[in-house]
């Protein structure tokens, strides 16, 4: 979940002084921000890594083998500090959660909330969900997709950058086992406008709203404190549910 829309508009260009030359890289949708650890987080890091951490190098999972059951999937792609992944997977141990996030610090708080918690159905990815995706993940394995307030790109510009795209929906859909679900919120109104167009016309999906838009926010998604702050200064949210039908 990444909570920080005050983001660099520049992020993916080359350092002052590189060479005009200097080759693109391939746009992005996120940034990478870096940050303090704390020793909660380095203990996260430290202790939690080697028993709950997942690497792009290990391939495409066995999942069962990798949480030693069958059960419920569910990956969350962009977890922030962690705290609403943490409280799912409390909340559903015969369910299986995977995260994913770029941000250290986060990640190392996650971790930290897992091992003091004493959780032990959720694993942990720090680098691109894309790369995930592609690498590590079978086909028809997941039952959900979370993507809880991912950067919005708000500037017209940058809207190529928003991580919710047709190839992307594309690539997701072939990830969810039939009859899975793509849960998206966001609390930019033009963001989930964005949404709802893009994933109203990608093939193979159904919109779980009744009325085609979006639906109330579901019980099993956590209400973090930034969304109460939001709330509390007038601030909407908007969720968005469309299942796999084919």
């Amino acid at each position: 979940m990444t909570e920080n829309h005050d983001l660099p508009d520049t992020a993916d260009l080359p350092e002052a002084g590189a060479e005009s030359s200097f080759p693109r890289r391939a746009i992005r949708s996120f940034v990478m921000r870096a940050g303090r650890m704390t020793d909660a987080q380095k203990r996260g890091i430290d202790l939690g890594w080697p028993r709950f951490g997942l690497n792009l190098e290990n391939g495409l999972l066995n999942l069962d083998a990798l949480f030693g059951r069958e059960a419920p999937r569910t990956l969350e792609i962009g977890f922030g500090m962690g705290q609403s992944l943490l409280e799912m997977a409390q909340a559903a141990p015969e369910q299986d959660f995977i995260g994913v996030e770029v941000h250290r610090p986060g990640v190392g708080s996650l971790l930290n909330g897992v091992l003091t918690a004493n959780v032990d159905n959720l694993r942990v990815f720090d680098c691109d969900a894309i790369e995930v995706l592609n690498q590590c993940i079978p086909d028809a394995s997941l039952d959900r997709v979370l993507l809880f307030f991912p950067d919005p790109w708000h500037k017209k510009k940058h809207n190529k950058r928003r991580i919710v795209q047709l190839a992307f929906a594309e690539q997701l859909r072939s990830k969810l086992k039939i009859g899975g679900v793509f849960h998206m919120a966001t609390d930019w109104e033009a963001y989930a406008e964005h949404m709802l167009e893009v994933m109203s016309a990608a093939p193979g999906y159904r919109n779980l709203a009744e009325d085609g838009t979006y639906v109330p926010r579901p019980e099993e998604r956590p209400i973090t404190k930034f969304e109460r702050r939001g709330e509390r200064l007038g601030h909407g949210v908007w969720d968005l549910k469309f299942e796999r039908v084919e």
